[in-house]
């Protein structure tokens, strides 16, 4: 199925998770929010929440500062 990760479209399996996803792209779930379609996936629902082609996927990452 396509994908569109950051802005990028991929090819990935079809019936795939957040989670999963996650993981095929080498992203540690700590310190990341997921939206797909612009909607938040909380993280205890990662593992749960399928994929579907042509789902807008945008990971992001919490950065520190000051």
């Amino acid at each position: 199925m396509q994908l569109n990760i950051n802005g990028v479209q991929r090819e990935m399996p079809d019936g795939m998770t957040v989670a999963a996803l996650l993981e095929a792209l080498e992203i540690r779930q700590d310190g990341i929010a997921v939206a797909v379609n612009h909607a938040v996936v909380p993280q205890n629902s990662h593992a749960s929440h399928t994929l579907n082609s042509n789902d807008a996927i945008e990971v992001i990452h919490a950065v520190g500062g000051g």
